[in-house]
């Protein structure tokens, strides 16, 4: 069983609120626009990361981070993007590869609107955490985490943190 951390949309914001519930958890996923590598940085000192650059990152986060994160956890296929869309509604670039070869976890960042839907066309979870930085028009910040246990996605939490500064 893996306990996961799942955060986007920092914009070059970590504080103690985030880190504590890093500490929390076995693997932090962040779904991108990372902003300051200090984040993914900080992040890392304290456990294992996966992530993706977004639309926002410059250089350095492209070069340590790619654009589309895919892989199988404790029997799970997760899929993680910065912009991805919704289910009925995926953008463009990924509508294609949902279909052929779609996971069971697709999770994408981009929109600063925490959403939790699954998607009866494709048989799969989409994730969005929301944003957990302080830049965009979102009031409160937000991640999700929950446990990935033998193929299973379960105790889903979401996280609010605190209204933005």
């Amino acid at each position: 069983m893996k306990k996961i951390l799942l955060l986007s949309d920092t914009h070059s914001f970590i504080d103690e609120q985030i880190l504590k519930f890093v500490k929390q958890a076995d693997e932090v996923w962040h779904a991108g626009d990372i902003g300051n590598l200090k984040v993914t940085d900080a992040i890392k000192k304290l456990k294992p990361l996966r992530a993706v650059y977004g639309n926002i990152d410059d250089k350095d986060a492209r070069a340590e981070f790619p654009l589309d994160n895919k892989f199988i956890i404790d029997g799970v296929s997760v899929w993680i993007t910065h912009i991805g869309g919704y289910p009925n509604k995926y953008n463009q670039r990924v509508r294609g590869g949902l279909k052929e070869n779609t996971p069971q976890l697709f999770i994408c960042g981009h929109s600063h609107i925490l959403k939790v839907q699954y998607d009866k066309k494709l048989n799969l979870l989409h994730l969005n955490p929301g944003a957990a930085g302080n830049h965009g028009f979102h009031k409160v910040r937000t991640m999700l985490r929950f446990e990935i246990d033998n193929g299973s996605i379960r105790n889903m939490e979401v996280i609010e943190l605190a209204n933005r500064g």
